[in-house]
């Protein structure tokens, strides 16, 4: 009877996840441009540790980062994975502050065995978002224009993985399939109080639907009884999306009258870098893990409405670790595990600004903490996370952020694949 419970918990939660992704979890108004922000594909304990996840080889907890890490689980646990954010922003341009609170479902995965070397994972991830509102004042041929931005939407991605053991406890090799889809609006509307002078509203719409390709290896060297290290190595091949329709809406109001202009135009190029991405863990048994992983994307080759101007490469850097005082103790405390990390990053996007007639870009900074708490079985975890995150942008007209996060994520790990012996 428990089992079934918790399959029909697990369905309730798949289902309830792929409603929540169409929801928006961003104010931010530098997803106005390219795919939006990118999405955090770090899962529970990495997330807490900086965002680490090449290098991090786990029996506990999915890792999607480098799908090589799939066939470190017990070939006779199935484990469910999902996770949800909250956040409060702090937005100051210099003259005007805002705050705002919002949040969302993250994420949802599964892992399975099929064989004592061979696991497979599915799942859905963000791979961007969009969301943003604010307005600005413009003057031209004598007239002052109030524009008023608006953005909605983002681009999801559903992967399946495999990861197999070449040599157990060693080497091991993963490749995830994904396939990307999702809608992305922007409005832009005008308007004048002067006379002769009429309202001007534009939309724009971009729709993906097209795959994406990681693959991943992991090495792992023991340098003692208790001590090891394990190297992680991804990589994502360049891609030209294919968008599915695109369409630009012009509505030139004269008089009571209005006159609309449809662009469709497919033609135009979208592209996904190559990503590269580098990390290490180094294990001592059951006390203390401490890695670091870098990421470089190289999105200046990438074209974006068939231009490149708007993107630039990013490169990301996370520090992390996790301490466990006594992972069989009897005291809860004990058994907790504590994680911490810092991670640094730069846009891949080169905002226009207006004021130096230049193409600027972002700093990242940001200081994570966190728990994982060990449920009853000892094999689920609850982790908590606490972000502290600096946008810092790379011209003073720019936009400053700040973000306060808070995520919280359930492991569910049980051994569906145990038979017991009834005598």
């Amino acid at each position: 009877m428990l089992r079934i419970n918790k399959t029909g918990l697990v369905c309730i939660l798949i289902f309830t996840q792929i409603a929540a992704f169409a929801q928006n979890n961003t104010n931010s108004p530098y997803t106005r441009y390219g795919y939006g922000e990118l999405g955090n594909r770090s899962f529970g304990a990495g997330r807490a540790m900086g965002g680490l996840g090449y290098g991090l080889r786990s029996s506990k907890q999915i890792n999607p980062m480098n799908p090589a890490s799939y066939s470190s689980m017990d070939s006779l646990t199935f484990i469910f994975d999902f996770g949800a954010m909250a956040q409060l922003s702090w937005f100051d341009d210099g003259t005007n502050r805002q705050k705002d609170t919002n949040g969302n479902v993250e994420y949802m995965a599964m892992q399975f065995p099929l064989s004592r070397s061979l696991a497979m994972s599915v799942g859905l991830l963000p791979f961007s978002h969009v969301g943003y509102s604010y307005g600005t004042e413009q003057t031209s041929n004598g007239l002052t224009y109030i524009n008023t931005y608006s953005g909605s939407g983002g681009v999801t991605e559903l992967y399946a993985g495999l990861s197999y053991d070449l040599w157990k406890n060693r080497l091991a090799l993963g490749a995830n399939i994904g396939y990307l889809f999702g809608d992305v609006k922007h409005d832009r509307y005008s308007s004048s109080s002067s006379s002769g002078s009429y309202p001007l509203s534009i939309s724009q719409r971009l729709r993906v639907r097209d795959l994406k390709y990681d693959f991943g290896i992991q090495y792992t060297h023991p340098l003692s009884k208790t001590d090891k290290i394990t190297l992680g190595l991804t990589f994502s091949p360049k891609a030209n999306l294919n968008t599915t329709s695109y369409t630009q809406m012009l509505l030139q109001y004269t008089g009571s009258t209005s006159e609309t202009d449809t662009i469709k135009n497919p033609s135009n190029a979208f592209g996904l870098p190559n990503s590269l991405g580098f990390g290490f863990t180094y294990t001592r048994g059951n006390k203390w893990m401490v890695g670091a992983d870098v990421l470089h994307e190289q999105w200046s080759d990438a074209k974006f409405f068939d231009t490149k101007d708007g993107f630039q490469d990013r490169l990301r850097v996370a520090l992390g670790g996790e301490y466990i005082p006594n992972i069989i103790g009897r005291s809860f405390l004990k058994r907790m595990r504590y994680r911490g990390g810092l991670h640094y990053s730069n846009s891949y996007q080169k905002f226009e600004v207006m004021e130096s007639q230049s193409r600027e870009g972002y700093k990242e900074y940001g200081a994570s903490v966190g728990l994982g708490l060990p449920l009853i079985d000892n094999r689920s975890f609850l982790n908590l996370s606490f972000e502290y995150v600096k946008i810092s942008p790379d011209a003073k007209f720019m936009i400053d952020e700040q973000y306060f996060r808070f995520a919280i994520n359930y492991t569910f790990n049980e051994f569906w694949f145990f038979k017991r012996k009834v005598e």
